[in-house]
């Protein structure tokens, strides 16, 4: 099927470079009328129920939700069902609204997505599908770190403490030979858990040295004056590893399956127009991300471009990429190896992606087969 014409008129010639198109256009300097408001829920409701809740990041690495709520590609597919959005800070806490039954499904990181399933005995969640590949980076202060020879004795900032980018700089410098205990982040180097929106400051103040974050914060620590030292898809297989995942509820799969499909038919078609539209795209993400339920604040076009630029949406969960990151963290001692068997059901994803002329993807035998 081909992918949804956007209903207002292009940002910017395709041709055009993304970053040069966002540069140009202005994005986020003014807010235009929100396509979701005029895909009012209406018709027949999808499996009966009035909405469908869903959680997500205001990051760039969830481009897919904020952008197909931007451009009511989700309350489409839902018709007569409301889509009701809820906005996270961290992990734990939307698998705690997962459980809770506040949301029925969710795009998250795959680090909170292996405890949730783990800590619940396989009984929680299911990861349904892919959203985002990419968009990491370790950036540095370049008068203080020139080469990643230089990184003993450093501060290095990430987000929380056994989170995916947490996981990730420990497995990368016990691969290099240093030594730092994972609970406290002291040693060699010190791995020093800081929030995303404190990095920046804490960057500009000295009090770290460099940062292994996810878009936009890595964009921002380049735009005032860091140096990307390394882009995490160079330690990846073909550059691609998950970086968000999309879960939803045991219980709401059984129940709502039609639902589920649903969502999932919104999410690869917003891809595939996220795919084919880069520069109307990136206005659509920025624009969503100045809601004030998001974050209030567009971001700057030095930021936005590059941010976006370094993210790739994906239909495919790479599942095998997700037990690496697993093993890493029982690596660093922060995860007893986990039993991942089941931790996918992606029948419904393939039986989309089908309908949409679209190759089936695997789950890496850790699916419910």
């Amino acid at each position: 099927m081909p992918a949804v014409r956007p209903r207002h008129p292009a940002a910017a010639a395709l041709a055009l470079l993304l970053l040069g198109a966002v540069s140009a256009c202005g994005y986020g300097s003014e807010a235009r009328k929100d396509p979701a408001a005029e895909v009012a829920a209406k018709g027949p409701k999808t499996d009966g129920l009035d909405t469908v809740k869903i959680g997500f990041f205001g990051n760039v690495t969830h481009a897919t939700p904020l952008i197909g709520l931007q451009e009511g590609l989700f309350q489409k597919e839902l018709g007569g069902t409301a889509v009701k959005p809820s906005v996270f800070n961290a992990g734990p806490a939307e698998i705690e609204a997962l459980n809770s039954g506040a949301i029925d499904i969710g795009w998250i990181g795959p680090s909170p997505a292996i405890n949730g399933y783990t800590k619940s005995h396989g009984k929680s969640l299911k990861i349904i599908g892919g959203s985002a590949s990419g968009g990491v980076s370790l950036v540095v202060n370049p008068k203080k770190v020139k080469s990643l020879d230089d990184l003993k004795g450093k501060k290095i900032a990430t987000p929380q403490l056994g989170n995916t980018q947490d996981v990730a700089l420990l497995n990368y410098l016990a691969e290099k030979g240093f030594t730092v205990d994972a609970t406290t982040g002291k040693g060699d180097v010190t791995v020093q858990r800081t929030e995303n929106k404190v990095t920046p400051t804490a960057f500009q103040q000295g009090a770290i040295d460099a940062a292994w974050v996810p878009e936009p914060t890595a964009a921002k620590l380049v735009s005032i004056g860091g140096k990307t030292l390394l882009d995490e898809k160079d330690l990846w297989k073909d550059g691609k590893f998950v970086i968000t995942n999309m879960i939803v509820s045991q219980k709401f799969l059984a129940e709502h399956p039609k639902a589920v499909e649903a969502v999932l038919r919104a999410s690869v078609r917003t891809n595939a127009w996220i795919r084919s539209h880069p520069a109307e795209a990136v206005k659509a993400l920025n624009d969503k991300l100045a809601d004030p339920q998001i974050s209030g604040k567009a971001l700057p076009a030095d930021v936005i471009g590059p941010a976006f630029k370094n993210t790739d949406v994906t239909d495919d969960p790479l599942a095998a990429t997700l037990r690496q990151e697993a093993d890493h963290a029982v690596k660093a001692g922060l995860l007893q190896k986990p039993d991942l068997k089941g931790i996918y059901d992606l029948r419904l994803l393939n039986k989309v992606l089908k309908a949409e002329g679209k190759r089936p993807v695997d789950a890496a035998g850790l699916g419910n087969d």
